[in-house]
């Protein structure tokens, strides 16, 4: 069983992609103490996600930053055959955001991480979801309940919190821009520690540097880093 020693800061749910990443960095540079989480349910990218996520984290180490606590949540019995899963039939780079729905992610990501954070006493948990999410889990609605529930079933005061939630794309590559963004990682379908260039969220990551301006420095499998850079 965790410590119940109470521990200042705030916990910040994070992928290794750009919004969570920047989101946490964030924290980092405004003073606060940070306990980044995540979330290992065997997806297929999962491997090389974490991988990045390490990278990133050791380049912004800081005395606030604490180590990364990661939580296993498998979801092959409940997810089956499902793309996510499989790493077949993935979603590509022209499919609309709603091919890359996950049935209750936030609420599978939740709740692992918040009663952590309930048995060591931080009392503030952070995720990244933007203004445009369009899924049920990111709304206000449903953190409000979900964070109800979750306070009745331990008799605790944490709040979910979603920093992010009033930004588009381009003011979140504003906001964090100048972080190490080439050691984020954004792919559904990597080859090897590689982004694959042709999902879903490659193909939003390609967006998010060209929404700002800025050469996108992430390495592409077959070669798409150049092309990338020249579109």
């Amino acid at each position: 069983m965790a410590s119940t020693v109470p521990r200042a800061g705030v916990g910040v749910l994070v992928s290794g992609g750009l919004d969570s990443s920047i989101l946490l960095a964030h924290y980092v540079e405004r003073g606060r103490r940070v306990q980044p989480f995540y979330v290992r349910s065997g997806l297929a990218w999962q491997t090389a996600e974490l991988a990045a996520l390490r990278r990133f984290l050791a380049e912004i180490a800081d005395d606030r930053l604490e180590e990364l606590v990661t939580l296993d949540l498998p979801l092959a019995d409940l997810y089956g055959e499902h793309w996510s899963v499989s790493g077949r039939d993935v979603p590509d780079a022209e499919s609309d955001d709603e091919a890359v729905y996950l049935p209750g992610r936030n609420a599978l990501l939740i709740i692992k991480a918040a009663l952590w954070c309930h048995l060591n006493g931080i009392e503030e948990l952070a995720l990244g979801p933007l203004r445009a999410n369009p899924f049920a889990d990111a709304t206000p609605e449903f953190f409000a309940a979900f964070q109800s529930s979750l306070n009745l079933a331990t008799g605790g005061g944490l709040r979910l919190v979603r920093p992010l939630a009033g930004y588009d794309k381009r003011q979140v590559m504003q906001l964090g821009g100048h972080y190490p963004l080439e050691l984020t990682f954004s792919c559904i379908s990597p080859r090897g520690s590689l982004h694959c260039g042709e999902c879903n969220k490659c193909g939003e990551r390609r967006r998010a540097f060209q929404h700002v301006g800025l050469p996108d420095p992430t390495r592409y499998a077959g070669g798409k880093l150049c092309r990338s850079m020249k579109g």
